[in-house]
């Protein structure tokens, strides 16, 4: 305790110093970026203020220019009406009047006024001619002087200019000599006008008697000098009214200066004194065409520029800004450290996770070795009991027990391929199969509980598939098997339908379609005794509408335009390598309830407890079954209503494959079926256009051609027409009537017949057989019938059927089925070591390898099996237990594969040290297949990494044997087959 206050002040003070350093920062950053504004701020009124004084220096100018050209204007005036005229056409009154009448082109003129030169010598006559005498600007008589120039023509406004000489004044004088000796205008010092007291300049201009060249000398233009014509120009008018036209003039103060003598500038606008806000000033020169003075114009803010609300805000919201990142920043690193404390108790629960996985695999392993090694004995050892003499009601015992312990072993399957499929490890094989034959056992798995309930179970699939697909068939079997497991079990009455069909059929069913049948009329409702019944196998309501007749209809229109197509010599040439099936396993049971079908595919669950106690099952076939679809491509959904019925749709992506391809050819694909049935002709009796398709389609299998009738008298006529069309024609040898099609007015059916065959009307009673959905239909009809065929339909027990009523049944039986023959020609004669260290599971391998001609020798242990091995051991194969006290399998195959290592190492050693490349050196490899209970993917590794070659798990059944063996071991011919 006392230890870790310490720590906690110290980082209190920690968090605290640092707090208050990113405070100061803060405050510099704050006052940074508000000094940068104002220097911002400052800058754009500066460049505001040039921009405003540029252009007022720039239209004063302008304008004084419009004045000056003015005055230049009346000066040619002058000079071509009055010295260029004889008489002169100006005089005083003209001279008036015209500047009077255009005085406002010259608005900034207060007044002009002409003085003639007049030299010293010509001057008596000059005042006696104008009757006045030359005055000084003080109105005294002037001086004598070289020349003089007084004023002889003024505007009104400055009339009291008359008769002054202009040279009276010093600087009027130098202005005047200025002026004609450049030509130009010159203007004089700013001064008071008399009239308005306002500061102004006057400009005075050359009047010459006639024109005279650009490059005229000094001499010249002052020879030709005539006169001067001036013009008092009003400043302050001047700049005030051009003030008033401008926008932000009372932002400013302007002044204009003289600054001819920089020294000592004179003012010409605005206070003597400086205003505004001197530290932004702004100078623009001005140009008022006398190259002699030099003007400027100072432009300045009446007042400081203002602090905008910008340079406040923008450090404030940054700052802002800056403190929320860094609360962020503060608040992630808190957080940071709180998830870098999770990861590592993450990383610590991943661990115990990891090993709690590995625990419970092991636990699998063990508890599947443990339950498989006991059970692997007695199912063994009922095998070999049914191998013995029993009689009837022992078998029955013991195929009872087989039973049971076979279904004990799938439970223990799923157990196992749902542990797989959560630990990602569940792989799907790629081998031929064929369809139809997998349909046909699932068929015989549940024919018996189907004739025990009464209902129909029928498959069908479609012309269009395939006859061998590559994929995996245990898989694709463990589908069906479940989904068809499911309906059996919840379906009392009705049927439960297995359909087959491509996905890229073109005439897929879809919902709502209606198709006419082939006669332009649909299909109509029958009425069964008791309701309505529907268009489907057995008559029941169905869940899913797609799957009714009219659409089913378009499957077979469909397979049969395409049938044609081939004849007529046009097959499809497109033929992909992948197929992709719709299986879809229909039901008329109770169906699922709606609160429960969101879960019907979650592990475990089953719609409620009372489905576990009425029907039984775990719940997990479906959601295995869920896994399965997808690892095979494909996509499972279903329909279900409450006491109508399921219908569950899946679909599988599978390659197609040529007969026998990939696979051994020693081994068929499918089951053999009769051939001797080719070119029968029969005739179906049924009122069920479903079912008699369904039926129809098995008879096709084994080459009948079949034709449908809706009744009995339908097909008598039909046997009739067809006898009166050629009486030696081919007629149906067999009469196919489903018993829904049986009633008491065909009792006479068979006697009919005989009477026809007596006539000599038919050559051949046809024979006929009823088909029935349970054991109690046989006494319907058995003694008027030649057979009673209780379903569900399939190829190789109608074969059987029409052997034993047709009287083909001569053909030689079998002793063994077709799988121990194909084991027969592989173990024959194979010398076989068997390892096993429980001495009732080695009895019982032992046995079923004898039982296929095999020689075996046993070993209890990995150590005696080692010293039974030695590298001159003549064995074929070897079946390894992994499990064994002192040295397990997994060790004693490596040991094998050590000492088969060294010798071929040797063997490739002597022939290089022989250099005889004819030597063929013996390999070593003895085919080691892992025999044990525990069949989870771990395993299977360790199996292959201590170098096995195959798997085979307990207890073994001959279709897996076969598949281990037949990778290793050559065939032998069978005698006598």
């Amino acid at each position: 305790m006392g230890t870790e206050m310490p720590v906690a002040r110290q980082r209190w003070w920690q968090t605290w110093t640092a707090w208050i350093l990113w405070m100061l920062l803060m405050v510099s950053v704050w006052v940074a970026i508000h000094w940068y504004n104002l220097e911002s701020t400052m800058r754009t009124a500066e460049e505001a203020l040039v921009n405003m004084c540029d252009e007022r220096a720039r239209m004063l100018q302008d304008q004084f220019a419009v004045s000056v050209n003015h005055v230049h204007a009346l000066a040619v005036l002058i000079s071509t009406f009055h010295y260029q005229k004889n008489p002169s056409a100006m005089d005083q009154d003209t001279f008036a009047f015209y500047t009077g009448m255009t005085a406002f082109e010259r608005p900034l003129l207060s007044g002009v006024a002409y003085a003639q030169r007049v030299l010293h010598s010509d001057r008596g006559n000059f005042e006696s001619q104008q009757g006045w005498t030359i005055k000084t600007m003080k109105r005294e008589p002037s001086p004598e002087q070289d020349e003089y120039a007084p004023v002889i023509f003024s505007q009104e406004t400055v009339s009291y200019l008359e008769v002054l000489d202009m040279m009276s004044g010093e600087e009027d004088r130098e202005n005047i000599l200025r002026a004609r000796a450049t030509g130009k205008a010159v203007l004089t010092n700013p001064f008071r006008l008399l009239e308005s007291n306002h500061l102004g300049v006057v400009l005075t201009f050359p009047v010459y008697r006639m024109g005279i060249p650009a490059d005229a000398t000094i001499e010249d233009r002052v020879e030709a000098t005539a006169g001067y014509l001036g013009g008092a120009f009003d400043v302050e008018s001047l700049v005030e009214n051009l003030l008033k036209k401008l926008a932000g003039n009372q932002d400013i103060v302007v002044n204009v200066h003289d600054v001819t003598n920089i020294s000592d500038p004179l003012i010409m606008y605005g206070a003597q004194n400086s205003e505004g806000y001197k530290p932004l000033s702004r100078v623009s020169m001005l140009d008022f065409g006398d190259p002699f003075r030099k003007h400027q114009m100072v432009c300045r803010y009446s007042q400081k520029p203002p602090i905008p609300w910008s340079a406040i805000t923008s450090p404030s919201g940054m700052v802002v800004i800056l403190m929320l990142v860094a609360y962020i920043l503060y608040a992630a690193q808190k957080r940071y450290v709180m998830v870098m404390e999770d990861c590592r108790k993450m990383e610590e629960l991943k661990v115990q996770a990891e090993a709690a996985d590995v625990a419970k695999s092991q636990f699998l392993a063990t508890v599947s070795h443990e339950i498989r090694t006991p059970m692997n004995g007695v199912l063994g050892m009922l095998d070999m009991l049914l191998d013995t003499d029993l009689n009837l009601t022992q078998k029955d015992y013991a195929q009872t027990a087989q039973v049971c312990g076979k279904a004990l072993i799938a439970l223990i399957n799923e157990v196992l391929d749902r542990a797989k499929i959560e630990a990602g490890k569940l792989e799907i094989e790629s081998v031929p199969f064929d369809l139809r034959s997998i349909l046909d056992d699932v068929l015989s798995l549940f024919s018996a509980k189907s004739r025990e309930k009464g209902i129909e179970l029928a498959a069908f699939v479609s012309d269009n598939v395939p006859q061998v697909l590559t994929g995996d068939p245990g898989r694709f079997r463990q589908i069906i098997t479940n989904l068809v497991g499911n309906s059996v079990k919840f379906t009392d009455r009705g049927h439960i339908f297995i359909q087959v069909h491509l996905a890229e059929h073109p005439n897929m069913p879809i919902e709502g379609m209606v198709c006419p049948s082939t006669n332009g009329k649909v299909d109509e409702l029958e009425v069964m005794s008791g309701g309505t019944a529907f268009n489907t196998l057995s008559g029941y309501k169905a869940a899913d509408n797609r799957n009714s007749w009219e659409n089913f209809k378009l499957l077979l229109s469909n397979e049969a335009s395409l049938a044609a197509v081939s004849l007529n010599g046009r097959p499809c040439e497109k033929n992909p390598e992948s197929v992709t099936l719709i299986v879809s396993v229909e039901d008329t049971g109770i169906g699922i309830p709606l609160h429960a079908q969101e879960r019907v595919f979650t592990p475990f669950m089953q719609a409620d407890s009372s489905t576990s106690r009425n029907y039984g099952g775990t719940g997990i076939g479906l959601s295995i079954s869920k896994c399965l679809v997808e690892l095979m491509g494909g996509r499972i959904n279903f329909i279900s209503k409450p006491n109508v019925g399921s219908t569950f749709t899946f679909s599988a992506v599978l390659q197609r494959c040529t007969v026998n391809a990939g696979g051994d050819p020693k081994r068929s694909l499918s089951e053999d079926l009769p051939t001797c049935f080719k070119g029968i002709k029969a005739l179906l009796v049924d009122e069920r256009s479903v079912r008699s398709a369904v039926t129809k389609y098995h008879l096709h299998r084994l080459g009948i051609s079949v034709e449908i009738a809706k009744n009995t008298k339908m097909a008598l006529s039909t046997l009739n027409r067809q006898n009166g069309c050629s009486r030696n024609g081919k007629l149906p040898k067999v009469l196919f009537i489903e018993k829904d099609s049986w009633n008491n007015s065909d009792v006479c059916l068979l006697n009919h017949f005989l009477e026809r065959k007596q006539a000599d009307h038919i050559h051949e009673v046809p024979k006929v057989i009823l088909l029935g959905i349970s054991e109690c239909d046989k006494a319907k009809g058995e003694s008027l019938v030649d057979i009673v065929f209780v379903k569900p339909l399939r190829a190789s027990t109608v074969a059987v059927c029409l052997q034993q009523v047709l009287g083909m049944d001569n053909q030689p039986r079998k002793e063994l089925p077709k799988g121990a023959v194909f084991l027969r020609s592989l173990l024959t004669g194979k010398n076989i070591l068997v390892v096993d260290d429980n001495k009732v599971n080695l009895r019982v391998a032992a046995a079923a390898l004898k039982k296929y001609g095999a020689k075996v020798e046993c070993a209890e242990s990995g150590k005696e099996a080692l010293s039974l091995l030695p590298l001159s051991h003549e064995f074929d194969a070897c079946f390894m237990d992994v499990q064994m006290p002192e040295m397990d399998g997994f060790e004693a195959t490596r040991q094998i594969r050590l000492m088969e290592n060294e010798a071929n190492e040797l063997a490739k050693l002597r022939r290089v040290q022989s250099n005889d490349s004819d030597i063929v050196p013996s390999q070593w490899h003895l085919p080691i297949l892992a025999m044990t209970a525990d069949v989870i993917q771990a395993t299977y590794e360790e199996c292959m990494k201590c170098g096995m070659d195959g798997y085979v798990s307990k207890p073994f059944d001959e279709e897996q044997l076969y598949q281990a063996v037949a990778k290793f071991v050559a065939s032998k011919p069978l005698q006598g087959s």
